[in-house]
């Protein structure tokens, strides 16, 4: 793989998180900016309308701003990084305003069109060989816009090193990256990150989701391609655990070597030190296989009920007071799993998106890795199918996002580490917004 010496990230104060290819170069490291040139030679597209390069206006989270060299290189994303960026006009989007907001498509972004993503049972024999394909095709293209971050000392940035990734493994490296303890003054922090346990958790991860559906339809030309979900309720074993779906697995874990996932290896995997970041980035043989245990967790060998579910609906508040894992009488903490859902006071009980983690075991169960098994991509698809039911029963937006104290969880900062900005708040709209719907499967 290639490598990029970051020397100039000492020099200049700047590292980037998503790490647009163009934003590294030695050019974009002086001039502390990622406004790369659109086709028509200008920054961002100005000349042609699309956008326009300008300042950073992002909200600084508390004192921990203050000392940079003691702190997170993730906080206050995207300021701490870039002194300007793209600001995109209209339906354009993009690090460069050279790409559509999602759910629209055309030279002028002009086009809107409405995916549906529909549960991964109700897909043809065609449709669900398609996405294996899709997918298989992610895990091997390097990614053409995206490089990721590797360091074996998150203090030093003089052991900032980047690197080429294949599609798919940006996408895991995203979760991976938000959900490294958070430097505070110097010590580590593992209460909190930036994609859970937190008000930020359901927008973050629909703004993955979405990432990766968009990365595909790119690099197929499918525009109508949808992730599809994996209805869980009920369930006494994982239904989808065979190999004409997810796979089969061994007593060991193994998946079977007629899945379609058999060989794939999960970035960012067999250094999990707290001070470094995906230490086996460059050496492939260092990177653990796939690996999956349903039901085997004493603590989690069934998956959530229908009734878990119903009761998680019936919160109507997004989020509330402290706002963490403590938050009680909470949808998000409900559907996040850290709160029972039967009585909102219980916080003793793993349920919901945790007990689905826990109940699958293997790499799913690894939560920085997660992302690197393909059942995360549906898992994920339907927690989100019920953030948007919760969306549509109480006709919830963006105004109900709370303010809090959480790092990067605030309303109006960027959920880290995408690029351009999205604010947690903005990701708090119905899905039509963002040019998708669900299904309806099971009554839901």
């Amino acid at each position: 793989m290639i490598v990029f010496c970051v020397f100039l990230v000492l020099c200049y104060d700047l590292v980037q998180a998503q790490f647009p290819r163009v934003c590294v170069t030695e050019e974009a490291l002086k001039s502390n900016s990622c406004c790369p040139l659109w086709k028509d030679r200008s920054p961002c597209g100005s000349s042609s309308g699309r956008g326009i390069c300008r300042p950073q206006i992002v909200p600084v989270f508390g004192e921990f701003g203050k000392v940079p060299q003691y702190n997170d290189d993730r906080l206050n994303w995207p300021k701490y990084y870039f002194s300007n960026a793209c600001e995109c006009f209209g339906n354009y989007s993009g690090y460069g305003c050279g790409d559509c907001k999602y759910g629209h498509f055309g030279e002028k972004c002009d086009r809107k069109i409405t995916i549906v993503r529909k549960e991964i049972r109700e897909l043809s024999l065609l449709e669900r060989k398609r996405f294996f394909s899709y997918l298989a095709l992610a895990k091997i293209t390097k990614s053409p816009d995206f490089v990721i971050l590797y360091t074996g000392d998150r203090h030093h940035k003089d052991t900032y090193r980047f690197v080429d990734a294949a599609i798919y493994d940006v996408f895991s490296w995203i979760h991976y990256y938000s959900t490294k303890p958070i430097l505070r003054n110097g010590t580590f922090d593992y209460s909190t990150n930036y994609a859970h346990q937190g008000p930020a958790f359901p927008g973050w991860h629909r703004l993955g989701l979405l990432f990766l559906e968009r990365q595909i339809q790119l690099l197929t030309g499918d525009e109508n391609f949808a992730l599809p979900y994996w209805d869980w309720r009920g369930e006494k074993k994982c239904s989808i655990c065979t190999n004409d779906f997810l796979g089969d697995n061994d007593v060991e874990g193994f998946l079977s070597r007629y899945s379609h996932f058999a060989f794939w290896k999960s970035i960012c995997s067999g250094y999990n030190y707290v001070d470094s970041y995906c230490l086996a980035a460059d050496d492939f043989n260092q990177l653990q296989i796939l690996h999956r245990k349903p039901g085997a967790n004493p603590h989690a060998q069934s998956p959530p009920t229908f009734q878990d579910v119903e009761d998680t609906l019936k919160f109507k508040h997004f989020d509330t007071y402290p706002y963490n894992r403590n938050a009680k009488h909470s949808f998000r903490n409900a559907l996040e799993g850290f709160l029972n859902p039967s009585d909102g006071m219980d916080l003793h009980k793993t349920t919901m998106h945790n007990l689905m983690h826990n109940f699958l075991g293997g790499t799913m169960s690894e939560v920085p890795i997660s992302s690197n098994d393909p059942m995360f991509i549906l898992h994920h698809c339907f927690i989100d199918k019920i953030y948007e039911k919760w969306l549509h029963k109480y006709n919830a937006s963006s105004d109900v996002y709370p303010e809090n104290d959480q790092p990067g969880q605030g309303p109006n900062e960027c959920a880290t580490p995408y690029f351009p900005c999205y604010t947690n708040k903005q990701l708090l709209q119905k899905s039509d917004a963002f040019g998708y719907k669900y299904s309806i499967y099971q009554g839901l």
